[in-house]
């Protein structure tokens, strides 16, 4: 069957598609990332999730060729593992997605890094189909990245793209992972909500959790910082503004050692805002390129939440009639 599944593991949500052989997309579905009981309950809502996306295709999940998973953390696509997912708890040792996933549905499950297949969908199908060199820049819950090089995808020993992880400042704030001065430390969404909470408890003034609050959110999204924005909250403006110069700084240094044609900016805040954040993001890298009568094209990620997801499903390979 030449019909594919794929499903994108995010920090607060589960994105699912299925699509032909082209890749063209026949059905979606989405549901939350379960936020307790760990990766057995993270594993049987993406399997839900694939089964929702299967029915709005009109297919039996079971049919499918097979599914590819985008996952955040140390994927290990042979063995069919995943581990230290720093915004989910419990996934500190090798996770068998692959394995579990697979028993679930009754199909092949594929793994890549999240941030990598919605490079490769971008390049495929999206905002970058045009270039032959690309660096993929995904702004959510953290900050990661993927890279095309000559019209293939660029891993490295497993670990290239973590562009999140380039020091913009030296002993600078303290990252998720442990580290220092990293740029998800000021730009992804997780540290950017730790530090609006301390800024409030030093007296900062800031709608960011009432409004959190009216819309029955339990963390900071995308959608609460944009309504603050709109509604002149300046913590909220400051703190975007210092995550879009440390993406500018990060993306600047990247574009200097890879000289790409593009960098194609997704991602939950990133769609949100849209071309005029990506804009300022590419102001800020200009600040930072060495090359600056030549600099890559900057642009949005066309295939929206669902990059991942078709990303992961084109990591299946297509049975032979």
């Amino acid at each position: 069957m030449s019909v594919r599944g794929g499903i994108d593991l995010g920090g607060t949500k589960i994105q699912a598609a299925v699509v032909d052989s082209a890749g063209g997309l026949l059905g979606d579905a989405r549901g939350p990332t379960p936020l307790t009981g760990g990766p057995p309950d993270v594993i049987a809502a993406m399997a839900a999730v694939l089964r929702d996306a299967a029915a709005a295709a009109g297919v039996d999940a079971g049919k499918l060729a097979g599914v590819g998973v985008g996952s955040p953390g140390d994927v290990d696509a042979d063995a069919g593992t995943v581990s230290n997912v720093v915004n989910l708890s419990g996934w500190d040792d090798g996770v068998p997605v692959g394995d579990q996933l697979g028993s679930a549905l009754g199909v092949s499950v594929v793994l890549g890094n999240d941030v990598q297949v919605a490079t490769e969908a971008e390049a495929a199908l999206g905002a970058g189909r045009d270039y032959s060199s690309m660096l993929g820049v995904f702004w959510g819950t953290g900050v990661g990245g993927g890279i095309v090089l000559d019209g293939r995808s660029w891993v490295g020993r497993g670990a290239a793209g973590e562009i999140g992880h380039v020091v913009v400042r030296r002993g600078g704030a303290r990252c998720p992972c442990g580290r220092r001065g990293c740029m998800e430390a000021y730009a992804g969404r997780a540290a950017m909500e730790a530090r609006a909470r301390r800024l409030g408890a030093q007296g900062r003034r800031t709608a960011l959790f009432q409004i959190m609050d009216e819309r029955g959110r339990d963390r900071l999204t995308s959608g609460v910082w944009a309504r603050a924005i709109e509604q002149g909250d300046m913590l909220a403006e400051e703190l975007v503004e210092r995550a879009v110069r440390a993406l500018g700084a990060a993306i600047g240094s990247a574009v200097n050692l890879l000289d790409v044609e593009a960098v194609i900016v997704g991602g939950g805040f990133a769609l949100r805002f849209g071309d005029p954040i990506v804009e300022r993001i590419r102001t800020a890298m200009m600040r930072h390129v060495f090359a600056d009568e030549r600099p890559p094209d900057v642009r949005l990620a066309t295939l929206g939440d669902l990059g991942g997801a078709i990303g992961g499903a084109l990591r299946v390979p297509l049975k032979s009639s």
